[in-house]
């Protein structure tokens, strides 16, 4: 078992991505299982505890205030809400809440100090937290570590050189800054990406170097296909073949031997065979429930019948790394500093972006 390597050139990328397949799913499966437990897979679940209304311009999400895509918008659940669904979860099997609100970054005040007692709530659980709320600054990272934070998710969705075809609101240089902000904490960090946007393979071997050269590498790394949703500027794409999504898996697990590589969304689309050729190409974390935030996601019964069909353990929580500790607000040692930190808008124009929004306007 040799060190982790972090500086994965893409050239060397693309060549593993390339290999014949059952070359690729051999060294994949060798390397997954030097590394960790082949029978078992973390089963996480997704709640979007604030949807839709989002100010960002995202080709892909259908939370984007300025499509028109049917989305139920909510406002912040209440803690109370949370906890329920978070009970519901761990009944179901779930060892990992994951937390996601439609922000385009964190901002101090009641909100924040909302979500931070939801974070404290399913701790005392017993499940590790996890949250998705956008950019955030060291400050706040070290508020949500307080309170009991496993992992934040920030995915770069892309490389940096597509990015630009898919996001104009938010810059990617802002995606690594908040990553750093988190290593800053004892939080872990969780980010990936999605496949079938339009991106050629050296975009998404781009993406792997841009999380492999990460040091430390993320912990989580979630592989998402794309679920085209009507009304949003990636509507019109094609699903990504099961085959891409195999080689994406094990490539991933390969250049980043230690972390955990998430099946994400898309999982509606693959057959059985195909999640099982994910889990023994490196696979071993799914969000299980009807939902991820907004899209279709397999139902938690089914999957726990898949798990019994190939012999797989859910993941105990805790399993990577202690659990942290809770501190109460009224001794946090970390306030409210009513930030308003000025992250990047680069202002070009997705001519694919522009035109959905177009169309929004024209269809209300």
């Amino acid at each position: 078992m040799g060190a982790t390597k972090h500086n994965w050139t893409k050239d060397e990328i693309l060549e593993i991505y390339n290999k014949p397949l059952m070359e690729l799913l051999y060294q994949a499966a060798t390397v997954h299982r030097e590394q960790h437990d082949p029978n078992t897979v973390q089963v996480s679940t997704l709640l979007s505890i604030k949807t839709g209304g989002c100010s960002e311009d995202c080709g892909y999400c259908p939370q984007a205030a300025r499509y028109h895509t049917n989305i139920e918008g909510n406002d912040l659940m209440s803690v109370q809400q949370v906890k329920a669904q978070a009970l519901r979860a761990k009944d179901s099997g779930s060892s990992r809440v994951c937390m996601g609100a439609a922000w385009r970054n964190v901002k101090d005040g009641e909100e924040f100090d909302q979500v931070l007692e939801m974070v404290r709530t399913i701790n005392k659980l017993d499940m590790e937290v996890c949250c998705t709320l956008g950019m955030l600054t060291e400050n706040q990272a070290k508020r949500l570590a307080e309170a009991g934070l496993y992992a934040y998710n920030h995915n770069l969705d892309s490389s940096e050189e597509y990015y630009k075809e898919v996001i104009s609101t938010r810059g990617f240089e802002d995606r690594l800054q908040t990553i750093d902000n988190v290593r800053k904490t004892n939080v872990t960090v969780c980010s990936g990406g999605i496949i079938g946007m339009g991106e050629k393979v050296e975009d998404r071997a781009g993406m792997l170097v841009a999380l492999s050269t990460l040091n430390p590498q993320p912990e989580s790394v979630p592989i998402n296909a794309l679920v085209a949703v009507e009304g949003t500027p990636l509507e019109d794409q094609e699903p990504v073949s099961i085959w891409e999504m195999v080689r994406m898996v094990a490539t991933t697990r390969i250049v980043m031997p230690e972390t955990q590589v998430r099946l994400s969304a898309g999982r509606t689309q693959m057959t059985q065979e195909g999640q099982a050729m994910c889990f023994f190409a490196g696979a071993n974390s799914i969000f299980a429930g009807d939902k991820l935030l907004t899209t279709p996601n397999p139902d938690v019964n089914e999957d726990m019948k898949m798990f019994d069909l190939l012999g797989l353990n859910s993941q105990k929580p805790f399993t990577k790394k202690v659990q942290p500790q809770t501190v109460e607000a009224t001794d946090s040692q970390y306030q409210d500093l009513g930030e308003k930190p000025k992250w990047s808008r680069p202002g070009h124009t997705i001519e694919r972006n522009e035109a959905a929004k177009e169309k929004a306007k024209a269809d209300k």
